[in-house]
């Protein structure tokens, strides 16, 4: 049987042994709801606090600063939406970025059809916004910005730290999408210029179905799911208090190991672009290179084929990989990331992400570098196109 090599990590990761450890007795021993009063409600809202705690420590941030989600879609759609309807007597501007993920592009383009403008902000041919393009959008009845610390698709991670200090200058309200860059890029909430930011945890070895919202103190919010008073009655619905705890669980593990797994990654990454680029004519890679890109992150374009021939060949193999976001995977459409960068509707269709995790290894990446090529060139001398 074929080995099997997992590159799609940017799309989830698996729940690490440590984390399912914890996880395991808050489905049988401690299943009490968080909100009953009695004993057993009692016991398991203690260990949800100690998750909100531990959380809260990993990011920088107050315990009571961080609320919990179903993931990263919610999270989004809550600080967008909740932070929209609460402050809309204030102004109806929002501003984004034209690559973000789909949570936040279809969320603003549900608000616009409710009443709200919204700006969405070019980037450059690496995948940056300009602060300078920030500044200068920035209206007088502009009430949020929201833009991604790292992008799934491409790697880019952009300069939160510039963007956020603009807004607070001008007194608007900064929401960031960190769940791609949550346990592998650090994050400071006391000293970061950030109002609101979106974590999931199953993109750092923790759980499906959780993730968490950081409101700074002082942030309005409007619920958007109706029902019970969890969450400071912002947030209705039962606790997931098992995810809650893997989600605590990895997050402090993923902080603890952070520098050290980037600096094996990152070297994985920089041997898997060099080989792929050098061995495969006639590619070119999407988003920046070095400290810039997510450590883990590979995103490749390859004239005169499209992406799913190579996905489809790479699976027989045993290679998981993607051709962009897990979200959109079923989509026909090219990525909308990679046309805002400039690449045409054609060699954006012929697009790879690889994207490492902590298991990975050297042999890994040389098969890797060892079939692809193959692959290329069986489907370039089937393709019209190709003329080599």
């Amino acid at each position: 049987m074929t080995e099997k090599i997992y590159l799609d990590h940017a799309a989830t990761t698996y729940v690490r042994k440590e984390v399912l450890a914890e996880m395991l007795p808050f489905f049988t021993e401690h299943f009490g709801n968080p909100m009953s009063v009695h004993s057993f409600g009692r016991e398991v809202a203690k260990h949800v606090e100690n998750s909100r705690e531990t959380i809260a420590e990993c990011l920088g941030a107050k315990p009571k600063e961080i609320m919990f989600t179903s993931g990263g879609t919610e999270s989004d759609n809550l600080a967008l939406r909740g932070f929209a309807y609460a402050n809309s007597k204030k102004g109806k501007h929002i501003i984004t970025s034209s690559i973000e993920h789909h949570a936040i592009l279809h969320t603003c383009e549900a608000l616009s059809k409710e009443g709200f403008d919204i700006t969405y902000l070019p980037v450059d041919s690496e995948g940056f916004v300009d602060p300078k393009e920030l500044e200068k959008t920035i209206r007088p009845d502009t009430i949020l910005v929201s833009i991604m610390h790292a992008n799934n698709e491409i790697g880019t991670i952009e300069p939160i730290e510039e963007l956020g200090e603009i807004c607070r200058q001008r007194g608007v309200a900064f929401h960031v999408d960190a769940v791609q860059s949550a346990g592998v890029l650090p994050l400071n909430l006391k000293e970061l210029p950030v109002d609101l930011l979106s974590i999931s945890a199953h993109k750092f070895y923790g759980p499906k179905g959780v993730g968490a919202l950081f409101v700074r103190n002082g942030i309005r919010l409007k619920p958007i799911l109706l029902g019970g008073g969890q969450e400071r009655n912002l947030r209705a619905g039962t606790h997931n208090h098992v995810g809650i705890i893997g989600m605590a669980k990895a997050l402090e593990l993923a902080v603890s190991e952070q520098q050290e797994a980037n600096l094996c990654i990152s070297k994985l990454r920089d041997r898997l672009i060099d080989g792929l680029l050098e061995k495969i004519p006639e590619s070119r890679l999407n988003g920046p290179r070095g400290n810039k890109r997510l450590p883990n992150n590979v995103n490749v374009s390859i004239k005169y084929i499209e992406g799913e021939g190579m996905l489809l060949h790479l699976d027989m193999l045993g290679i998981a990989a993607s051709s962009g976001s897990a979200c959109t995977s079923g989509s026909l459409d090219p990525s909308h990331v990679l046309l805002a960068i400039g690449l045409t509707h054609e060699i954006a269709h012929g697009s790879l992400r690889l994207s490492l995790g902590k298991e990975n290894t050297e042999a890994e990446i040389d098969k890797v570098l060892e079939v692809l090529p193959k692959i290329v060139a069986n489907l370039r001398a089937m393709s019209p196109l190709y003329q080599g």
